[in-house]
């Protein structure tokens, strides 16, 4: 944020999560007034507790958030049946918009999160490379265009306007998150660990190879600062990634020194269906390295690593725009994951 520029009052849906709770700290050290909300209290943050799906109570919740400048919205509600979810996930923030329009809030930028779903990566499709902000959308429906049609036909009648940032795989050192590839990475590191296996990439030969890419979740809370604050960003869409690219062929052996375990050639798994049968394991690791999680299936998201592990197609976003418009930071993704493996050591979360 430029020095002098005033810092505002956010409201952070979804401060829990890996996006938002990222977001919250990164306010919070700017000098900014920051509410979290969600169905539940957020740890080290003032907040909200409404549901997003009732529009009735949090209307009335909403009565705190008031002085409202900046919303960053990174809730979330998944759904196999996409329309289902294109429908929800609108809703919700249609209903966190008129909320806060019937508290009179002064709102100034909405700040919401796209995922590379938005590309169509997640209908099979070889989604063209690098992935550009003005590609050609798919057939709906899609939760991400769903909500920007949202907010655009809003925004065309307020004195407010919005930000769509295009992230792509976040990691962070959140836990009970399950999208966070760092849990899952790690977890699987000392689950085979502690059988004494190698430590095997659980995706397909094909996937191993391919290009990919991070997003750290401190650099894309950097970058939604600057996407509330910057008068150019109004009204655009922004591909936000570390700026770099991998191969999890090489990056698996950077996470294999990282822990001191020993390699051996992919063995594709499907992880939602291979670990289930490891919670005892896991309870047996917490208790002897007193950690802060004991239960399996509150740590870690397999299925979101079995979706990672077995893409067989790069998947690359063109940053060249966010660039120009000003935001320019980049990091390096190894640095990025083991980092954030490093603080879930720290935080007691991994042995």
């Amino acid at each position: 944020m430029k020095p002098d520029m005033k810092p505002g009052v956010a409201l952070v849906a979804g401060a829990g999560g890996i996006i938002g709770h990222a977001m919250a700290q990164e306010l919070t050290r700017q000098g900014w007034v920051v509410r979290a909300l969600g169905r539940r209290p957020v740890d080290g943050f003032p907040s909200i507790v409404a549901d997003l799906t009732d529009g009735t109570t949090l209307e009335a919740a909403l009565a705190q958030a008031a002085e409202t400048t900046h919303v960053f919205y990174a809730a979330l509600s998944p759904d196999p049946n996409l329309a289902t979810e294109a429908e929800r996930n609108a809703g919700m923030l249609g209903r966190l918009l008129d909320g806060l329009e019937s508290v009179r809030a002064p709102l100034e930028r909405v700040v919401i999160y796209q995922g590379f779903k938005i590309y169509g990566i997640h209908l099979g499709a070889k989604v063209r490379t690098p992935a550009r902000e003005n590609d050609p959308i798919h057939m709906p429906p899609n939760l991400y265009l769903a909500q920007e049609a949202q907010l655009r036909a809003r925004a065309e009648k307020s004195r407010w306007d919005y930000v769509a940032l295009r992230p792509d795989v976040v990691v962070g050192d959140i836990w009970g998150n399950p999208m966070n590839i760092a849990l899952v990475v790690g977890v699987f590191a000392e689950i085979s660990r502690a059988l004494g296996v190698p430590f095997r990439f659980p995706g397909t030969d094909k996937a191993f190879g391919q290009l990919v890419q991070f997003t750290d979740a401190d650099l894309l809370a950097r970058a939604s600062l600057w996407a509330a604050t910057s008068n150019k960003a109004g009204g655009e869409a922004f591909n936000v990634t570390n700026g770099d690219i991998f191969r999890w062929e090489r990056m698996w052996e950077d996470v294999a020194r990282h822990f001191g375990l020993e390699t051996a050639p992919p063995i594709p798994l499907t992880l939602s269906r291979h670990m289930a049968d490891k919670g005892p394991l896991w309870q047996d690791i917490a208790a002897a390295h007193d950690l802060v999680e004991s239960d399996l299936s509150r740590l870690v998201g397999w299925g979101f690593g079995d979706f990672i592990f077995h893409t067989e197609t790069d998947v690359i976003s063109d940053v060249n725009k966010i660039y120009a418009y000003g935001f320019t930071e980049r990091m390096d993704s190894t640095q990025s994951l083991l980092g954030a493996l490093s603080k879930l050591k720290e935080k007691r979360v991994l042995p």
